[in-house]
C-alpha cells in the first residue's frame, strides 16, 4: 500500500505542485483516496477525505484545489436548496484558497474571473447585486490585468455597466470608458493569438506541426472566434446608448477640460468614427486637437476620412497612406490597408483593391476576410472577363478558390467561406458545357480582363 501511495505521490509532483514540507501520513492517505475518486468521477466518494486534506494541508498538494474545482460543481450541479447555495459559496471561497496558496499557478486576474462568472451564474440564490458583480469582475481588471483575460467574465464585466447605467448607478461617461477598457483588452489578446497563429501558420507551410504546435494553433483559433463573438456582443449590448444623439454633446461638454488627455481623444475620435459621426464639427475638432498634441497613425488616418469628406481625394489617399508608413504594428496596419483596400473596391478599383487586399493578408494571414472579397471581385467581374459563356463562367472556379481559402486559414469565417464557394462553383461550367467545348479536367484556361490569371478545369 504504501509502495501505491509512493507512486501516486510522485505522479501527482509531476502533475501538480507539492509542498513537501507540510506532508502528513493522513494527508497522503486521503490524497490518494480523494484523487482516485475524482479521476474516476467519483465525486461524493471523493468529497470526504478531499476535505480532510484541505483542511489540514492546504498547500500539500495543487490536486486539492484542480480536483477540488470538480468536485465541488459536482456537488452544486446535484444538490439543491440551502445545501446547493452552501456549497455555491464554498467554491468561491476554493478560488480565494488557490489563489492564496499557488498563487503563481492561480492568477489573481484568473481567480476573479473565476468567482465573478460563478457569482453572475448563481446571482439570484447568492443574493448579489450588480454592484456586488461588478465590483467582483472589477477587482479583477484592476488588481491583475494582464490575466484577467477570459472572454466570458470580460464581457459580462461589461455587460454589468451598462445595466447600472440603465439603472442610473453609472454615467455614461463611465460606461464609454469602460467599453473602450475592455474593448482594449480584447484587442490585445487577439494580438497575442493572432501573433501565435500566424507564427505556426508560416511554419506549416515548410513542415508539419508537432502534436503540441497543433494544439495550440486549434487553441488559438478557438480564442479568436470567441474574442470577435463578444465584440460583436458588445456593440449589440450598447445599442443606442452610443449614437451620435449621445456622444456629440457629452464629448462637447468635456472637450476643455480633456483636450489635453491624449488617450481620451484618442477614444472619443474612434467612437465618432465607428458610429459614422464623422460629418459633426465635433469630429474635426478633435481630430485636430489630436495631431496638435500627438500626431500618429491614427490621426493621419482620419485626417484621410475629414479629407475625403471634403472631396480632396489625392489629399485623403496622402494621409491613407501615411497612416499605413507611421503604424508599427503590423495587425493594426492591417486595418489602414483594408480599410484602403475596401474604399477602392467601393469605387470599382478592383485591380488596386486586389492589391491592397493581399497587402493585408501578408500583414496578417490568420485574417481570412481579403480573400472574400477577392473572390467577390472575380464573381462581379465574371461577365466582362471572356469572349466567351464558358471563359466567363470560368471565373467563377476562381471566385471559389479564393472563398475556400478564406475557411482554410480563418476558422471564424468557415461556415460562410464554404457557402460562398459552393454558391461560386454553382455557377462555374457544367459538364454538357465542358464537353461541347472539348475540354477535360485539368486543361488550363485564361481569364483576361484586371484579373489575368488562369484556371485549370477541375
Amino acid at each position: 500500500m504504501k509502495t501505491k501511495i509512493t507512486l501516486l505521490l510522485i505522479a501527482l509532483s509531476v502533475g501538480f505542485s507539492t509542498s513537501y514540507a507540510q506532508q502528513d501520513e493522513e494527508c497522503i492517505n486521503n490524497l490518494s483516496i480523494f484523487d482516485s475518486y475524482a479521476k474516476n468521477k467519483k465525486y461524493d466518494e471523493a468529497y470526504e477525505s478531499w476535505m480532510k486534506v484541505r483542511k489540514k494541508c492546504p498547500k500539500f498538494n495543487r490536486a486539492i484545489y484542480v480536483r477540488g474545482e470538480k468536485i465541488l460543481e459536482h456537488k452544486i450541479k446535484t444538490s439543491s436548496g440551502a445545501d446547493k447555495i452552501a456549497f455555491e459559496a464554498d467554491l468561491l471561497k476554493l478560488y480565494d484558497e488557490y489563489n492564496k496558496y499557488y498563487g503563481s499557478k492561480f492568477k489573481t486576474g484568473k481567480m476573479f474571473a473565476k468567482k465573478g462568472n460563478l457569482s453572475y451564474k448563481y446571482r439570484k440564490e447568492l443574493g448579489l447585486s450588480d454592484e456586488e458583480l461588478y465590483d467582483i469582475f472589477n477587482q479583477g481588471y484592476t488588481q491583475d490585468l494582464e490575466n484577467f483575460n477570459d472572454p466570458k467574465a470580460l464581457y459580462t464585466y461589461f455587460s454589468l455597466i451598462v445595466d447600472l447605467y440603465d439603472a442610473g448607478k453609472k454615467s455614461a461617461q463611465e460606461m464609454f470608458d469602460k467599453y473602450d477598457d475592455v474593448n482594449d483588452k480584447i484587442e490585445e489578446e487577439v494580438g497575442k493569438n493572432t501573433l501565435s497563429l500566424n507564427k505556426l501558420l508560416k511554419k506549416e507551410e515548410g513542415q508539419e506541426l508537432t502534436r503540441r504546435e497543433k494544439s495550440i494553433a486549434k487553441s488559438n483559433k478557438s480564442y479568436l472566434k470567441v474574442y470577435d463573438d463578444i465584440s460583436g456582443s458588445m456593440d449589440t449590448k450598447i445599442g443606442d446608448r452610443a449614437t451620435c444623439d449621445v456622444l456629440i454633446p457629452l464629448y462637447q461638454k468635456d472637450f476643455e477640460e480633456k483636450k489635453n488627455d491624449a488617450k481620451w481623444l484618442q477614444r472619443a475620435m474612434n467612437k465618432m468614427y465607428s458610429k459614422e459621426c464623422t460629418d459633426d464639427p465635433m469630429f474635426e475638432k478633435l481630430v485636430a486637437q489630436k495631431n496638435n498634441l500627438e500626431p500618429d497613425a491614427g490621426t493621419a488616418y482620419y485626417l484621410g476620412v475629414l479629407n475625403e469628406k471634403k472631396g480632396r481625394v489625392s489629399e485623403a489617399e496622402k494621409y491613407y497612406k501615411q497612416a499605413e508608413s507611421l503604424e508599427t504594428d503590423p495587425l493594426k496596419k492591417w486595418n489602414y490597408v483594408f480599410r484602403r483596400a475596401e474604399k477602392n473596391k467601393k469605387k470599382g478599383a478592383y485591380g488596386k483593391a486586389r492589391q491592397l487586399y493581399r497587402e493585408a493578408l501578408q500583414l496578417n494571414p490568420s485574417k481570412g476576410t481579403p480573400y472574400l472579397r477577392i473572390a467577390a471581385m472575380y464573381a462581379s467581374s465574371a461577365k466582362n472577363c471572356g469572349d466567351t459563356t464558358l471563359k466567363k463562367r470560368a471565373v467563377y472556379w476562381l471566385a471559389a478558390s479564393e472563398a475556400r481559402k478564406a475557411g482554410q486559414i480563418d476558422g471564424r469565417l468557415r461556415s460562410v467561406s464554404s457557402k460562398t464557394a459552393a454558391s461560386y462553383q454553382g455557377l462555374a461550367p457544367d459538364k454538357t458545357m465542358l464537353f461541347t467545348e472539348g475540354l477535360k479536367s485539368g486543361d488550363k484556361i485564361n481569364i483576361s480582363c484586371w484579373i489575368g490569371a488562369s484556371v485549370r478545369v477541375p
